[in-house]
């Protein structure tokens, strides 16, 4: 894989209401030329949910801008005209790294930051709204093309334009896609899960996830996630 890739746009988002809803969300994210990346995330960078998004475990979010040719073959009208790079509310906007070239644990230096990451993106109801489709978070989450999230390691300012080059990569049997196929696919592999449990880098919600479909033999239900509190009540 390419060891790097440059930042082609930095987005940040103030709080928008979704759609016709009075759901508040930052996922319209607008480009600038630099911001103070912390722990908790991006200066300015704001989320409707905070207990969802947001905060040291998704403290910056990557999606593949590889994704949107397929998207918008795959989408009806009007949503395939939102396929563009910052469609899903991603910081960073890059070409080169995909869920099979990013692995659980990596650390990557970005200008003055050192971020690592932290776990693939488990997509949310509220993109049945940002698209107007109803079940477009579960077309997302069965494609396993979802984005992931970094923390950081270290706090710095970042820019557009600059490459977030790999540093460290703890976990090289540990892709991605891999996680993401054991989430949603192949969803009671115990071995995998067993190892997916042990995996110190990735977030622990992820793990203890892992470690309760070991222990109870059963997957967890997704409704509640993937079509949001009405639909579910």
């Amino acid at each position: 894989m390419e060891k790097s890739v440059v930042i082609r746009q930095l987005r940040i988002g103030s709080l928008k209401t979704l759609a016709d809803t009075a759901t508040l969300s930052g996922i319209y994210k607008q480009e600038v030329g630099s911001a103070y990346l912390n722990t908790n995330g991006l200066s300015d960078d704001h989320q409707g949910d905070k207990h969802h998004h947001g905060g040291p475990e998704k403290a910056l979010h990557h999606f593949a801008s590889e994704h949107y040719n397929r998207l918008r073959q795959l989408l009806p009208e009007p949503a395939s005209g939102h396929c563009q790079p910052g469609a899903f509310g991603e910081n960073l906007v890059t070409e080169g790294f995909t869920e099979t070239d990013v692995c659980s644990g990596d650390v990557f230096r970005i200008g003055e930051a050192i971020v690592q990451v932290s776990q693939p993106r488990q997509p949310c109801w509220r993109l049945n709204l940002r698209f107007g489709i109803p079940d477009m978070s579960q077309r997302l989450q069965s494609s396993l093309r979802t984005g992931w999230y970094y923390r950081v390691l270290q706090p710095g300012i970042i820019h557009r334009g600059d490459t977030l080059t790999l540093d460290q990569r703890p976990n090289p049997e540990w892709p991605l896609s891999r996680i993401l196929s054991l989430l949603y696919d192949s969803t009671l592999e115990r071995t995998a899960l067993k190892d997916m449990a042990e995996l110190k880098q990735l977030t622990p919600n992820l793990r203890g996830l892992a470690q309760k479909r070991l222990e109870t033999g059963k997957v967890e239900d997704w409704e509640r996630r993937l079509f949001g509190p009405v639909i579910s009540e």
